[in-house]
């Protein structure tokens, strides 16, 4: 998680919205490590989970990630969930919940949904108290 916070961090610095994400291979080495992207972008889709499951993937040469995990400073919407789903990723490690926008626990719920294809283990509140600092102090500076 440390360095799904560094990549929310330098998030922050570019003026996105501070989430970062880390995929981990099935060998515990670090496959994709990145932060938000869209205004850089101009991309609504560049959230950094999907960033980094687009260099897993293409890594892996493979669509499918099924001994691949991912840890993310935010708790993903329900865009990033359900590309994770797709995926067929292992594990989802995640910090701050997201009681407005999240996809996993709050809103759209997307692994417990029926047409869920697939369900991750999920582990929350990793690294919370940090990924909830980072965002707020960017949106207190935004306003």
């Amino acid at each position: 998680m440390k360095l799904a916070l560094e990549q929310a961090q330098a998030a922050a610095d570019r003026g996105e919205v501070p989430v970062g994400a880390v995929i981990i291979g099935p060998d515990g080495q670090v496959v994709a490590a990145e932060g938000n992207r869209t205004r850089e972008l101009n991309d609504p889709t560049a959230h950094a989970e999907i960033l980094v499951l687009r260099a897993a993937c293409a890594q892996a040469g493979s669509e499918r990630l099924p001994d691949h995990d991912v840890y993310v400073t935010l708790e993903p919407c329900a865009m990033c969930a359900a590309a994770l789903a797709a995926a067929r990723i292992r594990r989802v490690y995640y910090g701050a919940s997201d009681p407005k926008s999240g996809g996993v626990a709050h809103g759209a719920r997307v692994f417990s949904h029926p047409q869920a294809h697939h369900a991750p283990e999920i582990y929350d509140g990793i690294g919370a108290e940090e990924a909830e600092r980072l965002l707020k102090d960017f949106f207190v500076g935004r306003r």
